[in-house]
């Protein structure tokens, strides 16, 4: 197999867009190459912002920092779902996260099996870091039920909740990580109150739930899982979804979309995205990039 198509190879430059648009939520600490090589790639193809976000309390470190660098680069910090467990229960069942699972990877930072004490020293940590100005959103956090089994599920949720009040003191977005969860995501929203920007990252609902998340203001994320195959019902979700709600991300280096499913993402593969998004539409792609741009900068708040 020569370089070029090996499953480890970064695919191939996609054609730019001529609209310039953001990459809603990826994960640079985690890809291959520089920040300034990731960023100038990206750029080269049309995608000049990106939302760096944060996993766990070294990793939102890492993201603040990283957007305080960077006027192109704007930060989310959160503990990630599977964190919260990690922290008060110290099983290492919920120390990683396999590719393609919606976001986040190798948890760093926490100490394992500290108890509620050490999820609330790490939860203060982050609404420290979401106090500064150049970290524009609370994420991701979230349930999920596809990683936590049990015995972690109230650490989680209690993660969640302490993560919505966050937002909402600090005026920031929130960033929700869904897995196998939507009905207890929506209700801890429903019960807590929602922020007043809220975003479903790596949207995986059907379109009922789409409809109920435009009912609620909620902006729905899209990665490149809208191009596989098997994905008709997010394909069908896109197309309902209000199109001022709708955002672009890649997750990467998860969730590469096709025809380089399998491959390392990163932000410069938006394009190949956008262009899957505008046909389900039925709308061009500067039309899509339009909107994609506006809602991101309005969703974050930049």
């Amino acid at each position: 197999m020569s370089p070029s198509t090996s499953k480890d190879a970064p695919p191939p430059l996609p054609e730019p867009l001529r609209v310039a648009v953001a990459d809603s939520h990826t994960h640079l600490d985690m890809q291959s190459g520089t920040v300034e090589e990731g960023l100038a790639k990206a750029a080269s193809v049309g995608v000049t912002t990106v939302v760096q976000v944060g996993c766990d309390v070294k990793g939102s470190r890492w993201a603040a920092e990283t957007a305080a660098q960077y006027d192109n680069v704007h930060a989310a910090v959160a503990l990630h779902p599977n964190e919260a467990p990690r922290i008060v229960l110290g099983d290492p069942g919920f120390t990683s996260q396999p590719p393609g699972a919606g976001g986040g990877g190798a948890r760093r930072g926490a100490r394992p099996g500290g108890g509620e004490a050490a999820l609330d020293e790490a939860l203060a940590e982050i609404e420290a870091l979401a106090a500064l100005g150049h970290v524009k959103a609370v994420g991701e956090t979230g349930l999920d039920h596809f990683r936590t089994g049990p015995e972690g599920m109230a650490a989680q949720e209690r993660s969640f909740r302490a993560h919505i009040e966050i937002a909402k003191r600090q005026g920031k977005a929130l960033v929700i990580h869904d897995r196998d969860a939507h009905a207890d995501v929506l209700r801890v929203l429903r019960e807590e109150g929602a922020p007043e920007r809220t975003v479903f990252h790596c949207y995986s609902g059907d379109a009922d739930m789409a409809r109920e998340c435009a009912a609620a203001g909620y902006y729905m994320s899209f990665a490149g899982t809208v191009t596989f195959k098997n994905a008709a019902p997010l394909r069908e979700a896109l197309a309902v979804a209000p199109l001022e709600l709708v955002l672009v991300e890649t997750d990467a280096p998860y969730l590469t979309p096709a025809p380089y499913r399998g491959r390392p993402n990163a932000p410069y593969l938006i394009p190949l995205t956008v262009r899957a998004m505008a046909a389900v539409r039925g709308i061009d792609e500067d039309a899509m990039a339009t909107a994609l741009a506006a809602n991101t900068a309005r969703a974050f708040d930049y």
